[in-house]
């Protein structure tokens, strides 16, 4: 099985990796070194901070080996075609999870490997991610019938929370300046998956999505990719910025997300970011959790 996107577990499978996030959590020596031997290709066109040490340590937990690798290394698509590399990798390797600019990318090197393909990141998509945010907001109050509102670009981030929360019955409203909101196939997608009475609302008024929402959470304005894009964003979306005032119209025990890095005066404000009830270091501990029980599941 390949997790390219986040729907590819399917209903079960979801619920069982978060599951089983939450219980390694809190039994880390209960799967220590379950897995030894298995070789991990980590594979980075994008830097990154938590997806390379959240993913190291949690396969080096499990007893596996990983491998980083970088771009002007394997020169995927450029050295030689996605195909060859992922027929190659697959030779070398039990698990192959890349982090790429180019979804198809991650399409195409699924359909030649036997091994598992896992999106660590995509334009699309950020899966591993969603599994994170799912289990943070678990850890605040059950999923079944929660809000998420998500304030700005209706990105990768915003894509995979869509279509996770709402197969584990998780409403999520999204707020975002028009021209900016996600895409009606990804909104189409989350609705034909969605359990348990969770809906899509989709607006343009950041105070419509938070009110009485369990948790708040939002991104970078301009993602890895659009930094020539990055003055004109800042303008368009201070609007939707997470401050105090939008963060209070939430529920009074509501939590704040982010999945990091936080452009703070940005996105958000440090009194949003450092409230007693942001849980953004939770959300980016819960990623190497996550991912264990992402590695776990697949292999």
């Amino acid at each position: 099985m390949d997790f390219v996107n986040v729907a590819d577990l399917g209903h079960e499978g979801l619920a069982t990796v978060l599951d089983l996030a939450a219980e390694v959590k809190t039994n880390r020596e209960d799967v220590a070194g379950s897995r030894a031997g298995q070789r991990v290709g980590l594979f980075f066109e994008k830097p990154s901070t938590r997806t390379r040490v959240s993913c190291e340590v949690a396969a080096a937990d499990l007893g596996m080996v990983p491998l980083v690798l970088k771009q002007d290394e394997v020169g995927l698509g450029k050295r030689e075609s996605v195909e060859d590399v992922g027929r190659v990798l697959d030779r070398y390797l039990d698990v192959l999870a890349f982090r790429v600019f180019d979804h198809d990318n991650l399409v195409k090197m699924a359909a030649v490997t036997a091994a598992p393909v896992i999106n660590l990141l995509s334009d699309r998509e950020h899966p591993c991610q969603a599994l994170a945010d799912l289990q943070t907001l678990a850890e605040h109050r059950p999923l079944q019938g929660a809000t998420v509102a998500f304030i700005g670009d209706g990105n990768n981030v915003c894509n995979s929370l869509l279509i996770a929360g709402l197969m584990m019955g998780t409403t999520v409203r999204v707020a975002s300046p028009p021209g900016n909101e996600p895409s009606t196939e990804i909104v189409a997608l989350a609705r034909a998956g969605a359990t348990a009475g969770a809906e899509v609302f989709v607006t343009n008024d950041p105070a419509e999505a938070v009110t009485g929402a369990d948790a708040v959470y939002t991104d970078v304005w301009a993602s890895m990719g659009q930094e020539d894009e990055a003055a004109e964003r800042r303008q368009r979306f201070m609007p939707y910025q997470v401050n105090e005032a939008l963060f209070h119209q939430a529920k009074d025990d509501a939590i704040f997300l982010h999945c990091l890095p936080a452009h703070r005066g940005e996105e958000v404000t440090d009194a949003v970011a450092d409230h007693p009830r942001s849980r953004i270091f939770d959300q980016a501990e819960n990623r190497m959790h996550a991912f264990k029980a992402l590695l776990l599941h697949l292999t």
